[in-house]
């Protein structure tokens, strides 16, 4: 790990145990997916064991979180048993200033954007360099499809302006998702009207999801070289 890559860690870690501060006895927890989330679930795990905080059970976004906070010992459920969520605690790949954000990069999207929908409030965790002035600025869109004709799929994105390249696993193979999904990582540049393109992909039949997480940020914590800052959407 570089000194850049250690700096950004201690801040990621610092932003997701911030975050944690949030979660009360008796509440029921979205645990998000990738580096960022996974210090928040290890301090959840901390604070159940040593009897800190008690009560609260976790609804996984992906299976490697669902292995990590097993592993853990934290409590799991799922939306089956737990429809509504008290908080969901996730990190993210870029966030504009209206808190809209893009995700996916852990390739969870779908899964994440199901519990936050079915979230009271959704926390998200970044360290300083994923703010941006407007989304797609810093990162793709990653866009979850059928593997069934994914490449009329990446046809489609073409034509709305992306240059789309498949995300590959370790092997070079296609990555599939939890769900046995495809993931389009489709680069659109700044995007000037976020709202529409999610209309166009949420119309196609086999986009099962995309990574614009709009009007579903509450809050977002993030740590920098000035501190911690949180700031509550509206606000």
């Amino acid at each position: 790990m570089t000194s850049d890559e250690s700096v950004s860690a201690s801040f990621k870690r610092a932003a997701a145990e911030r975050a944690v501060d949030f979660i009360q006895p008796g509440m029921v927890v979205g645990l998000g997916t990738g580096s960022t989330a996974a210090y928040a679930v290890r301090r959840l795990g901390a604070l159940l064991s040593a009897g800190t905080l008690k009560d609260v059970v976790g609804v996984p976004t992906s299976k490697a979180t669902e292995a990590l906070a097993a592993s853990l010992g934290v409590p799991l459920t799922t939306l089956d048993v737990h429809p509504v969520v008290d908080l969901t605690i996730d990190g993210a790949d870029e966030v504009a200033p209206d808190l809209s954000l893009i995700k996916g990069g852990g390739g969870a999207l779908l899964r994440e954007k199901v519990v936050a929908q079915a979230s009271r409030r959704e926390i998200i965790v970044v360290d300083a360099p994923k703010l941006s002035p407007r989304l797609g600025t810093k990162w793709p869109v990653p866009v979850e499809v059928l593997p069934f004709g994914w490449r009329s799929q990446a046809l489609f994105l073409e034509s709305l302006g992306a240059r789309v390249v498949v995300r590959l696993a370790l092997d070079g193979a296609p990555f599939h998702t939890d769900q046995g999904n495809v993931v389009l990582d489709c680069d659109f540049g700044p995007i000037s009207d976020p709202a529409a393109l999610a209309a166009k992909l949420e119309s196609r039949a086999g986009v099962m999801a995309h990574g614009l997480f709009l009007n579903l940020t509450t809050d977002l914590v993030v740590a920098g070289p000035e501190g911690i800052t949180h700031r509550v959407r509206g606000a």
